[in-house]
C-alpha cells in the first residue's frame, strides 16, 4: 500500500525536519506515529499526501510514485491535517458537495455518504448553517466526514482526535477499523499513548526527524524509546 524509502527533508534555512526515514504500511493496516512537537511527524504525513515537496528520497501508494505519478497516487488518498483549512464562509453542505465536486463523486453516491457520516458524527443538523459559525469539534467532525465521504484506500490523519469529545473518538476509531477490515490502510500521529495502543497494529517513534523505532505495537508499548518520548511530551505540556 504505502512505502516510504530514504524519505528526507529539509526546509528554507537548513533546518532538516526529517533524515532518512524507511517505513511500509500494508493494507488493512493502522500505522501510528509518536512523537513530540517538531519530531518531523506532519512533515512525513504531509509529503505522503502529496502536499509538501521533497528532493531525498522516494514515496509510493500502491505502486504509484507520489512525486512521479502524483494525480495516481492521490486519487487514492485523503488527508486531514492538524488544522484543516475550511471556508467558513461556505455552509457545511455546500463545502462537502464542493469536496465531492473535486473528485467526481456521483449524485446519487455523495448523498448516501454524505447522510451516513453525517448522521454518524451527528452533524447533519448543522450542514446548512455556515462553517465559521462551528466549534472547534464540529470543524473536526466536517473535515473527518470530507475526507470519508472519497472512500480512500489510504487515510493519512494528523492528530485527528483532538477536539473530539469520547462519543466522536470512538465512533472515529470504529470506522479507520472498518476501513482496514474493507482493505484500505491508516496513517496517523497522535500524542496520547491510550489510542496509540489500543488502535495501532504498528507503531513508528520519531525523534529529531528520525525513526528511532518502528514495529508491533505489544513491542513497541514499554518500550524505552516510547517512554523518552513521552517523558518529553509531558514536560511540553508543563511548559505550555
Amino acid at each position: 500500500m504505502l512505502t516510504i524509502s530514504h524519505f528526507s527533508k529539509t526546509y528554507p534555512g537548513g533546518k532538516q525536519a526529517v533524515k532518512d526515514l524507511s517505513l511500509s504500511v500494508q493494507a488493512g493496516e493502522i500505522f501510528g506515529f509518536i512523537g513530540h512537537n517538531g519530531a518531523g511527524k506532519s512533515t512525513t504525513l504531509r509529503a505522503v499526501a502529496g502536499i509538501l515537496p521533497f528532493e531525498e528520497g522516494e514515496i509510493t501508494i500502491d505502486g504509484n510514485s507520489i512525486q512521479k505519478q502524483p494525480v495516481a497516487a492521490k486519487s487514492i488518498t485523503a488527508f486531514l491535517p492538524d488544522n484543516p483549512d475550511l471556508y467558513e464562509f461556505m455552509t457545511g453542505i455546500r463545502f462537502l458537495n464542493f469536496i465531492c465536486d473535486l473528485y467526481n463523486i456521483s449524485a446519487q453516491d455523495r448523498t448516501q455518504r454524505i447522510g451516513y457520516y453525517g448522521d454518524l458524527f451527528e452533524l447533519t443538523s448543522a450542514l446548512g448553517n455556515a462553517i465559521g459559525s462551528y466549534s472547534h469539534g464540529m470543524k473536526q467532525k466536517l473535515a473527518l466526514i470530507s475526507a470519508f465521504v472519497r472512500s480512500p484506500r489510504l487515510l493519512i490523519l494528523d492528530e485527528p482526535f483532538v477536539g473530539l469529545d469520547p462519543k466522536a473518538s470512538h465512533l472515529l476509531k470504529e470506522e479507520l477499523k472498518k476501513l482496514c477490515q474493507q482493505g484500505g490502510a491508516v496513517l496517523f500521529s497522535t500524542h496520547v499513548l491510550e489510542v496509540a495502543e489500543k488502535l495501532c497494529d504498528r507503531i513508528g517513534i520519531i525523534r529529531q526527524g528520525q525513526l528511532v523505532a518502528c514495529g508491533n505495537t505489544a513491542e513497541i508499548v514499554g518500550s524505552s524509546s516510547l517512554e523518552e518520548v513521552f517523558l518529553e511530551l509531558e514536560k511540553e505540556g508543563e511548559t505550555k
